[in-house]
């Protein structure tokens, strides 16, 4: 029994990227929703199935009580960290395909930038994984506390073994700019930046910059879920998912911990599975989403999907290949190293509006046919969907 193509995104819903905002994540999170929803040519009572993102804490009572839903016959939180929504994904296509659902809701998002900071997570201001005891008991107290230190000896590791050099890494940054600086939504749309800029800017966690780093925001992005079959009777053409995937990092702790420090375990093993069950291969892909909360981390991803060859991802992003014209569009909406971070639910909200013709038209990839997202978690945990053009 294949998952492709049998579900659909109906509709998709999206607050502005702010640094500041008198919203609470819920009240975030619901705006999203209804636009969501009404998105889809649906009503809130249509909605059955909920699905609250981990990174956010909200729970599906939220939703329930707040737009009075009343048949909910699914609910389910995934704690994969940044690869949970698209995990999210997986389970609402599987609790459609079955029957228990009809029309599920995804939300995920939060005020990260004026109280759920990334940045300050060893003060609790994320609730806790449970594998975070490793870095509680052996590694915080020598000050690794922040996400940029757990993901920056990866980084280092690679530049150890294949050269990836700093230029390289800012190539990225510079491409997820340039497409933020085409796109109104995001919060770096009228902020430029060169390579001399991103080589200028400050040095966080060797070999990260402040420019390697992914925004920290305030927003929320939701979707709706459904069958193909019902998609086809909801006011837009749905966006068919075609392949999906999720896979975990060995062993699921520390990154010091892998077995090999230079791949996104995860990524490799979820990348696998969602073109097996497309049919598809990288080459027929026309462009990629991938999780950038760090530069590494979007190189490394494609490596570990198969787009080069591993160490060789330095030369691939140079090359141009990422750029709008250039064959494998990066992060189109500028991704949550410059629209936002919205636990990468705006990657996936970007490959919908591309896949629908609804982008700027300076910045909308010709002849788009199918588009790969990528989430990327604590550990080197990986989802990966594919999405198709509407039929």
């Amino acid at each position: 029994m294949s998952l492709s193509g049998g579900c659909v995104i109906a509709g998709i819903g999206q607050t502005p990227f702010t640094r500041g905002t008198e919203k609470s994540t819920v009240g975030l999170h619901l705006d999203a929703a209804l636009e969501a929803i009404a998105d889809a040519g649906l009503k809130p009572s249509d909605i059955d199935g909920v699905m609250p993102n981990e990174l956010a804490g909200t729970i599906a009572e939220d939703f329930i009580v707040n737009l009075g839903l009343e048949n909910v016959t699914f609910s389910s939180t995934m704690r994969h960290g940044g690869a949970s929504l698209l995990s999210a994904v997986k389970s609402a296509c599987l609790a459609v395909h079955t029957g228990v659902a009809k029309h599920v809701l995804l939300v995920a998002g939060r005020r990260g930038f004026s109280q759920q900071r990334m940045s300050k997570a060893s003060e609790g201001t994320i609730p806790p994984h449970p594998l975070f005891r490793e870095f509680n008991e052996f590694e915080s107290p020598f000050g690794n506390t922040a996400p940029l230190q757990w993901f920056a000896p990866a980084a280092m590791r690679h530049m150890h073994e294949f050269g990836t050099t700093s230029e390289q890494l800012g190539r990225i940054a510079l491409t997820c700019r340039e497409h933020a600086n085409l796109n109104p939504r995001a919060l770096m749309h009228d902020k430029k930046m060169t390579m001399e800029d991103y080589l200028a800017s400050p040095m966080i966690a060797d070999p990260y910059r402040k420019f390697d780093c992914s925004l920290e925001t305030d927003g929320a992005t939701a979707f709706v879920i459904t069958s193909a079959e019902r998609g086809r009777d909801l006011k837009k053409a749905g966006v068919p998912i075609l392949g999906l995937g999720e896979g975990h990092g060995t062993p699921p702790t520390s990154m010091t911990h892998k077995r090999d420090m230079t791949k996104v375990e995860g990524i490799e093993q979820a990348g696998k599975q969602a073109f097996e069950m497309a049919g598809l291969k990288p080459r027929d892909i026309s462009s990629v989403q991938l999780y950038d909360a760090f530069t590494w981390v979007v190189l490394s991803t494609l490596e570990d999907l198969g787009f080069c060859q591993k160490g060789e991802g330095g030369a691939f992003v140079e090359s141009g290949v990422l750029g709008l014209n250039g064959g494998l569009p990066l992060n189109t909406s500028g991704g949550l190293l410059s629209e936002g971070h919205c636990s990468g639910a705006n990657l996936l909200s970007e490959a919908v509006r591309q896949l629908r013709g609804e982008v700027e038209p300076n910045r909308q990839i010709s002849n788009c046919k199918n588009i790969l997202i990528s989430g990327e978690g604590h550990f080197h945990e990986g989802a990966v969907a594919i999405l198709g053009r509407p039929v």
